[in-house]
């Protein structure tokens, strides 16, 4: 079975989530996806590299401390 794109997992979560509202409206969307996001990410990156943070930084296309920042503000350091 081949794995369904990313994007589409999301909106399918969305729409279960709006579902899931029932009429109620949403608040603060947008961080809480990125932090829902942003861990296992954050969690996947630092695992292929083995934990350096140098290359996860680059993976990421962000600076090592902000990567830094990211790992202590999700309890990942």
């Amino acid at each position: 079975m081949t794995p369904k794109p990313i994007d589409t997992v999301v909106r399918e979560n969305l729409e279960a989530y709006f579902h899931d509202l029932d009429g109620e409206e949403p608040h603060s969307m947008h961080e809480m996806l990125i932090k829902l996001v942003e861990k296992p990410l954050l969690e996947m990156v630092m695992q292929r590299t083995g934990g350096n943070q140098s290359k996860a930084a680059d993976w990421l296309g962000i600076n090592r401390n902000t990567l830094r920042r990211k790992l202590t503000d999700h309890k990942l350091l």
